[in-house]
C-alpha cells in the first residue's frame, strides 16, 4: 500500500486505463504534529451532531406538545400501509426546526440521524422487517412536503390533513396554561412583520412600507410565548384580525387567571376604533401608540418648548410629559386619554404619543408599560431568524400557514425548555440560536443494543454543566399525562 496525499491505493505493476482505476479513500493524512502523524478516518461508529435533541425530546414529552399537535391532523391513510405515523412526522419536523434545519431537503440525510430517530419515536416502534434492529429511517423530504401541503390539497397523494383552527387553538391554550392562576396582570402584545417572498406564492403582494413582495403575519405574545400566529396577505391594514384574535384569547385568560387585569399593547398600527371599542366594552385596558398629526403637534407644542429649554440649560437630553383628552375628527367614537412624551434628543425634537384607558402616571405608562413592548419585537426576530418563520416558499397560502404554525410550535418548544429546564442557569435568557449552539449542537457516539441506547458525549464538553442542570429539572418534571 502506498499513501499519496492522504489517499491509500493499491500499488502494482499492472497498467490500467483511467476507466479501470479503482481508488477507495479510507484515510486522510494531514500535516504532522511534531513526530506524530495526523490521520483521519470515517470509522468511528454511529455519531450524531445533535445530542441536545435529548433535552428537546424530554421537554416535548413533559408538555405532550407534538403529540397534541399530531392530534390536530386527520389521517385517511390505510393503517396497514403506514410507514411514518403523523406523530412521528410532526416530531421530526418540529424538532428539526428547533435544531436549525430550515429546509425539507436537509431531511434527505437527516433522516438517518439516530438521535433524531429517537426523538421522533422511531426507536419505540420495532421494524417489522427486522425486529432485531429497532432503528428506522425517518420520513423523506417528499413525505414531509406532502404533510405541509395537506391543508390545501385533498387527493390521492395528500391524505393527512391539518385542522389549522385546532392547531391555532392548541397554540393559544399552550401559552395560557403557563400563566400563574393568581396573576393580577396579563399583557397581550400585538405586532405584524413582513415575511419576504421570492417566488409566485399565492396571495403575494408588494407592500410599500417594507418595499418588497411579502406576507404580513399577525403575532400576539404573552411575555415570551406566542399565543397567536396568523398568516395574512400584505394588502391590508396591519391591525386586521386583532379583534378576532382577542375574542379567542381573552376567554382563555379569564378562565385561567380570573383575577387578572388584561392589557392590550401595540404600536400606532393598532390604534384603531374597533380594537379600542372592544377593549372598553369587555373590561380590558389598552396602551397603544398614536401617530402624530397637526392637531396633536399644536396640543403638545408648549411641552415640547419646555423640553427644548431644559435641554439648552442642562446640555443633556430632556423629556417632559403632557396628557389631555383627544378625539379624532371622524374615526373615534369618543374622546380618549392621550399622553405625549415631549423630548429633545441630540439637538432634535422627538415627540411620541400613546392612547390609553389606564389610570396611572404618564411617565410610568410610557416608559415602563408602553416601551416594554420592544421585547416582543425581539421575540418575533427570534422566531423569524432562529426558527425560520419566514421560510414560506410553498406555492399554496394554506401550506405556508402550516409552515408558520410548525415554526411557532418549534419556538414554543425551545421557549419552554428555556423557561423550565434552563431556569437559574446562564442560558435562562439566551436566544434560541445561542441555546442551539451551546446546548443542542453536541457531538455524541450512539451505541444501540437490545436493551439500551447509550449516547456517549465528550468528557470535556463545555456544555456539560448546562446539560446536567437542564436534565435534572426536566426529570423532576416528568412526562405529560396521557
Amino acid at each position: 500500500m502506498v499513501q499519496l496525499f492522504g489517499v491509500q491505493t493499491n500499488n502494482n505493476n499492472q497498467s490500467s486505463s483511467p476507466a479501470e482505476t479503482h481508488c477507495e479513500q479510507t484515510a486522510f493524512a494531514f500535516q504532522a504534529c511534531g513526530s506524530r502523524e495526523v490521520i483521519a478516518r470515517f470509522d468511528g461508529g454511529t455519531f450524531s451532531t445533535d445530542a441536545g435533541v435529548l433535552l428537546l425530546r424530554e421537554t416535548d414529552r413533559s408538555l405532550g406538545l407534538t403529540r397534541k399537535l399530531a392530534a390536530c391532523f386527520t389521517d385517511r391513510r390505510r393503517p396497514d400501509r403506514i410507514e411514518h405515523t403523523v406523530e412521528e412526522l410532526v416530531a421530526q419536523r418540529v424538532h428539526a426546526i428547533a435544531l436549525g434545519y430550515e429546509d425539507l431537503n436537509d431531511h434527505a440525510t437527516l433522516r438517518n440521524d439516530p438521535l433524531l430517530q429517537l426523538s421522533a419515536g422511531k426507536f419505540e416502534r420495532p421494524d417489522s422487517d427486522n425486529p432485531d434492529n429497532p432503528a428506522r429511517t425517518l420520513a423523506s423530504p417528499p413525505t414531509l412536503n406532502r404533510l405541509e401541503l395537506s391543508s390545501q390539497r385533498h387527493d390521492h397523494y395528500h391524505k393527512v390533513h391539518l385542522d389549522q383552527e385546532n392547531a391555532a387553538a392548541l397554540l393559544r391554550s399552550t401559552a395560557v396554561r403557563t400563566l400563574d392562576k393568581n396573576r393580577r396582570e396579563v399583557i397581550i402584545d400585538f405586532d405584524a412583520t413582513d415575511a419576504p417572498l421570492h417566488g409566485n406564492q399565492e396571495g403575494r403582494f408588494f407592500q410599500g412600507y417594507y418595499n418588497n413582495y411579502c406576507y404580513l403575519p399577525l403575532y400576539a405574545f404573552i411575555e415570551d410565548l406566542i399565543v397567536h400566529a396568523q398568516l395574512r396577505t400584505a394588502d391590508q391594514d396591519a391591525s386586521n384580525g386583532t379583534v378576532e384574535a382577542l375574542e379567542k384569547i381573552v376567554p382563555l385568560i379569564r378562565k385561567r387567571c380570573p383575577k387578572a387585569l388584561i392589557i392590550v399593547r401595540g404600536d400606532s398600527g393598532y390604534c384603531r376604533e374597533p380594537i379600542m371599542r372592544y377593549c372598553e366594552q369587555n373590561g380590558l385596558r389598552y396602551v397603544l401608540g398614536l401617530a402624530g398629526n397637526a392637531r396633536l403637534a399644536r396640543e403638545t407644542a408648549f411641552a415640547l418648548s419646555q423640553a427644548r429649554g431644559l435641554a439648552c440649560v442642562t446640555k443633556k437630553a430632556a423629556r417632559m410629559y403632557h396628557e389631555f383628552e383627544y378625539q379624532t375628527l371622524e374615526s373615534w367614537s369618543r374622546p380618549r386619554r392621550v399622553i405625549c412624551k415631549a423630548e429633545r434628543l441630540d439637538g432634535k425634537d422627538n415627540p411620541r404619543q400613546i392612547v390609553t384607558n389606564l389610570d396611572a402616571d404618564p411617565r410610568h405608562l410610557y416608559e415602563k408599560v408602553y416601551c416594554a413592548r420592544g421585547e416582543m419585537e425581539n421575540r418575533i426576530k427570534e422566531q423569524q431568524l432562529d426558527l425560520f418563520a419566514d421560510r414560506l416558499s410553498c406555492a399554496d397560502f394554506a401550506a405556508n400557514q402550516t409552515r408558520l404554525l410548525l415554526s411557532a410550535f418549534a419556538y414554543t418548544l425551545v421557549e419552554r425548555l428555556r423557561a423550565i429546564a434552563l431556569k437559574g442557569s446562564e442560558l435562562a435568557q439566551a436566544t434560541a440560536a445561542t441555546i442551539r449552539l451551546k446546548l443542542f449542537k453536541l457531538a455524541a457516539r450512539v451505541e444501540v443494543s437490545v436493551r439500551r441506547i447509550t449516547v456517549r458525549l465528550s468528557q470535556s464538553n463545555p456544555a456539560r454543566t448546562h446539560f446536567e442542570h437542564a436534565w435534572r429539572r426536566l426529570r423532576a418534571r416528568g412526562p405529560a399525562p396521557g
